[in-house]
């Protein structure tokens, strides 16, 4: 089954991908391989999740938000792309959760991600993976997602 038809009958809508906040490339294209930048809590302008784990946002609140990200990462390889069909894998996804120093949980709060690429790219979607906590953010932002991907040229 194609992504795009996977993703219609998920009824899941991917955001409008980010613009960059600053001089850098969204997406960066070498061969086969799709480089991603950082993809924050931001739809259509406005942050949906912030704050830092282990203080004033749970573990589950982390997950929601890594998913957001990970709907942004799919929304900026689909704008690269022209569509996600041309997606063959995941490689490897960063993770970085906004979290309270010595955040043992971060894997968990990076599932969220992980989850949501496999949900939608099936064995595509398995990855290689980091999960970092880190005591910071662009704006305030609970988790930060990079990833590169093995596309069809």
């Amino acid at each position: 089954m194609s992504i795009e038809k996977r993703i219609s009958e998920l009824k899941i809508s991917l955001p409008t991908a980010p613009v960059p906040a600053g001089n850098y490339l969204p997406a960066r294209q070498n061969g086969n391989l799709l480089f991603l930048s950082g993809a924050i809590c931001r739809v259509d302008d406005a942050m949906t999740h912030t704050g830092k784990v282990g203080i004033d946002r749970d573990i589950a609140y982390g997950q929601a938000a890594a998913r957001i990200c990970a709907l942004n990462l799919l929304a900026v390889a689909r704008t690269h792309l022209g569509s996600l069909d041309s997606v063959e894998a995941v490689l490897q996804l960063n993770g970085f959760v906004n979290a309270v120093p010595s955040f043992p949980d971060s894997p968990a709060v990076i599932n969220g991600a992980s989850d949501a690429l496999v949900e939608i790219l099936g064995d595509a979607g398995c990855h290689t993976r980091a999960a970092l906590a880190v005591t910071g953010l662009p704006l305030n932002s609970t988790v930060e997602l990079q990833a590169v991907l093995q596309v069809r040229t």
